[in-house]
């Protein structure tokens, strides 16, 4: 039970973290839609991405894991699907600049922000795990 809650609530900081780092991002209805978003995607962890792992196999093992991150875009798309006030939606990147480093201005398209937010939810609620241990 531990488990489940910790997974819980480094969800809830996760997509409160991510929803205000992209603007592809919305929770219409508030933190009572990201409370639910949390919930949804916990769920969605827990008992639907192991099969989507198990139907993504093959394709993993011929590609050697490079598409791994393909169940979590999935694992996304459920819970936006489940939770109507939970969009991402595609937008606007304004380009970004870092000593020579350039980022060009571009459209984001609604496939790319669910592949980049997956990434975000990922690297995070990798880190807050290594945070606890």
């Amino acid at each position: 039970m531990k488990r489940y809650l910790r997974l819980y609530i480094f969800n809830l900081v996760t997509l409160w973290l991510v929803g205000n780092i992209l603007e592809g991002v919305n929770f219409r209805g508030g933190y009572q839609t990201l409370a639910l978003a949390a919930l949804a995607l916990s769920a969605v962890d827990v008992l639907i991405k192991p099969l989507i792992n198990l139907l993504l196999l093959p394709i993993n093992l011929l590609t050697l894991g490079m598409f791994r991150w393909l169940s979590n875009v999935i694992a996304l798309y459920l819970v936006t699907k489940v939770i109507p006030k939970f969009e991402i939606l595609g937008f606007n990147f304004p380009g970004f600049s870092y000593h020579g480093f350039v980022v060009p201005r571009m459209f984001l398209t609604t496939f790319w922000v669910f592949v980049i937010t997956s990434f975000l939810i990922s690297l995070i609620i990798s880190f807050l795990l290594w945070l606890t241990k």
